[in-house]
């Protein structure tokens, strides 16, 4: 029995479709609300809070492999309640900045996960993806109102990576032998910046898409209100105020592991352009 934790989020639902398209066998999908998950056919909707790790027993019973998307809820009573439960494997979606901005807080957060995950004594798979190319539904609202997007940092380049991807390697190292104990630095086949990103989405709507640059001040007000000072100021770091090398560095890993090339931001534009009509 395989669990997919955040069965609902971009990467959850992709690697569900994964999993039935490769007869991983038993599978379960956790939400809040099974009633509205619209899992795939065969697919176990379970209930859970993150928050309340007790709540999760129910679904992790008789689970053996665990795809976990970290820092979402209490992440030590989590693997805790994993293990007592006698799960075996855990895969785990951390992020690729633990390896170029450890300074940063929600680096050395995520790197608390990993280690905590690597001492449990459960077998683990570690995937560090760089940023998503879903990030884009940030702007969707302003773009379905025809309103000008607003973005700081535009011409950074960084290795934009699809969701499915993340989901096509967590779906390897869950169901093929090789990958315990391994951790995996994800990205897309290419630099993509904010400026791309937005011709792409127009493209595929098939109309202007109008957007301004806006300095760090402003951008970090209107992302702190939602996401508090500290991550607001690291948002901004890797997303152009801080990006150094190992950011923009293109991988491979995708490739190498899934067999298959990394699918480009503009795939991702047009697969889900009806977001933002």
């Amino acid at each position: 029995m395989i669990l997919v934790t955040g069965a609902t989020g971009n990467v959850g639902r992709a690697l569900l479709k994964e999993l039935k398209a490769c007869g991983a066998g038993p599978i379960r999908g956790l939400t809040r609300d099974a009633e509205r998950a619209a899992f795939p056919d065969g697919v176990e909707a379970v209930e859970g809070d993150f928050a309340e790790a007790a709540s999760l027993e129910p679904a992790l019973e008789g689970v053996r492999s665990l795809f976990l998307v970290s820092r979402l809820g209490p992440d030590a009573d989590i693997l805790d309640a994993a293990r007592r439960a006698g799960v075996e494997q855990v895969v785990l979606v951390s992020s690729i900045t633990v390896q170029t901005h450890p300074h940063l807080g929600p680096a050395a957060e995520n790197l608390a996960v990993e280690r905590l995950l690597q001492d449990s004594g459960m077998a683990w798979t570690i995937l560090r993806p760089t940023q998503f190319a879903s990030n884009a539904l940030m702007w969707a609202a302003s773009i379905r109102d025809r309103e000008t997007v607003r973005i700081p940092y535009p011409d950074a380049g960084l290795p934009t990576i699809h969701p499915a991807d993340i989901a096509a390697v967590a779906r390897v190292a869950l169901t093929e032998p090789g990958h315990r104990g391994r951790t995996y630095a994800l990205t897309g086949p290419e630099r993509v910046t904010a400026r791309q990103q937005i011709e792409s989405i127009a493209a595929a709507l098939g109309r202007e898409v109008p957007f301004t640059e806006i300095g760090r001040e402003e951008a970090h007000a209107r992302m702190a209100a939602v996401f508090g000072a500290e991550a607001a100021d690291a948002v901004l770091d890797v997303t152009g105020g801080d990006v150094n090398e190992a950011l923009r560095q293109v991988r491979d890993t995708v490739a190498r592991v899934t067999g298959s090339a990394a699918r480009t931001s503009r795939q991702w534009a047009t697969e889900n352009v009806e977001a933002f009509r």
